[in-house]
């Protein structure tokens, strides 16, 4: 499972991954941004995620590649400390409602009312 074609749509706000099976994925920025693998995000164990708010308009201004197998994604709100490896991106991808709708349930019960700018 690795990508063949990394793109950045930035008037979407968009990460486009085709994977060398032929899967495809289109990402808004706000999802990668909440879904960080950083420990900002997910913290240092189960239980000590950190609900991401106000990421709504969060923009990527730079892919960099990490080895051959991740890209660390850079985002206009000074966060860069997430690796996004190949299996990362391909989870996320595959899991992308359910993640997402889990993401809007807990925004939801912490009384965020999020900007509808656009769906993951």
């Amino acid at each position: 499972m690795t990508p063949t074609e990394i793109k950045l749509r930035k008037a979407s706000r968009r990460l486009a991954v085709t994977f060398d099976d032929g899967a495809r994925f289109e990402y808004s920025f706000e999802y990668l941004r909440v879904h960080s693998p950083s420990a900002e995000v997910k913290g240092h164990g189960p239980g000590q995620e950190r609900l991401q708010t106000g990421k709504e308009h969060v923009l990527i201004t730079a892919i960099e590649p990490v080895g051959h197998y991740a890209v660390r994604l850079v985002f206009d709100d000074g966060h860069n400390t997430g690796l996004f490896t190949w299996a990362y991106l391909r989870e996320l991808g595959e899991n992308m409602d359910d993640n997402w709708q889990s993401y809007l349930d807990r925004l939801d019960a912490a009384g965020y009312a999020r900007s509808k700018s656009q769906d993951h």
